[in-house]
């Protein structure tokens, strides 16, 4: 009988083993995704500077002791995503109780004047943040901002192609339409631009151009330029 009973028993075993894992697994898994235990108690912030970090909590909206592994990290990345300084995010689990947020706001290529305000806005043009005066930056006069107007892409186009003395003295960019794009610079020079094809070269003339007397540089048709 003793040895019928060790055999049975032995046979059982693996069973009575697997039975047990399945429980501590399941007991684990209800601690982990069911408790508080492993709760959000930190949403941490990284990498604001225009922003506090309690408006990037606020955007986030993770709910305090909601379980770690319940957290969906995309959803909450879109919502910081939303805010406009925000360029880039990366949301993380860290064990065993921290939600951490990584971003990288947008960095301001020029200023657009809004009434008694300016809108910053950035090298893709999307207005990010209002400010009392544009320290610093060249003014963009477009009449709508944003990523996809004609005349906000013109303008950056142009920026992105002036060399380092244009762009020393240049205080604004005024553009009426696509092909109306003038550049403002100090001592009340003008650089008439015409459109934004051949922004490298009309760049490179207009730069010829400013050691040369004259408060008006046309390098609209940069090979038949005038000064006057």
């Amino acid at each position: 009988m003793a040895r019928a009973r060790e055999r049975r028993l032995r046979a059982a075993m693996p069973w009575l083993t697997g039975a047990g894992v399945l429980l501590l697994a399941g007991g684990l898994a209800w601690v982990v995704y069911g408790t508080s235990l492993f709760g959000v108690r930190e949403v941490r912030v990284v990498g604001a500077q225009v922003l506090t970090a309690d408006q990037v909590r606020a955007a986030a909206a993770v709910e305090p002791d909601r379980p770690l592994a319940r957290v969906d990290l995309d959803a909450v990345a879109a919502a910081v995503r939303g805010l406009p300084p925000v360029d880039r995010v990366l949301v993380t689990r860290s064990w065993p109780s921290t939600v951490e947020i990584q971003l990288v706001e947008r960095s301001p290529l020029a200023a657009v004047p809004a009434g008694e305000q300016f809108l910053l806005i950035d090298d893709e043009g999307v207005p990010f943040r209002a400010v009392a005066t544009p320290k610093g930056l060249p003014l963009a006069r477009v009449a709508t901002p944003g990523r996809n107007d004609e005349n906000t892409g013109s303008a950056l186009t142009v920026l992105a192609a002036l060399s380092d003395e244009l762009r020393e003295q240049l205080v604004a960019i005024s553009v009426a339409s696509p092909v109306q794009i003038r550049l403002e610079l100090r001592k009340g020079r003008v650089v008439i631009w015409g459109d934004d094809t051949a922004s490298k070269q009309k760049s490179i003339v207009a730069t010829a151009l400013l050691r040369e007397k004259g408060d008006e540089i046309d390098v609209s048709a940069p090979s038949v330029v005038t000064i006057r």
